[in-house]
């Protein structure tokens, strides 16, 4: 009983582990020269953690429904990828951040 007690921890921990986001950001540089940083904030990939340029600030982003690539927004900020790119806008005003952004 212990051994099955022991193995359902292992497993449950595992699953909490594939839930954290990792800790390698990826950078993408948009037309606009803005840096935008991003990285899955979920193993299912359900939600993404951005940073603007420098800033410490971290937004998180859940995945919304889209026809093509893959959505996320909050109710600051919205990222949408398509293919090895995206495009990146502030959602209270719709004010363009950078579009094209990809890795340099």
């Amino acid at each position: 009983m212990k051994a099955v007690m022991g193995l359902l921890a292992l497993v449950l921990l595992a699953g909490c582990a594939s839930s954290k986001p990792t800790d390698q950001w990826t950078t993408w540089t948009c037309d606009s020269q803005a840096k935008v940083l991003w990285r899955y904030a979920e193993g299912n990939q359900s939600a993404v953690d951005v940073r603007l340029g420098g800033s410490d600030i971290v937004y998180r982003l859940k995945q919304e429904p889209v026809e093509t690539g893959a959505f996320y927004s909050s109710d600051v900020l919205a990222f949408h990828i398509k293919g090895q790119e995206g495009l990146i806008y502030w959602v209270a005003n719709n004010d363009l951040i950078g579009r094209g952004c990809k890795a340099p």
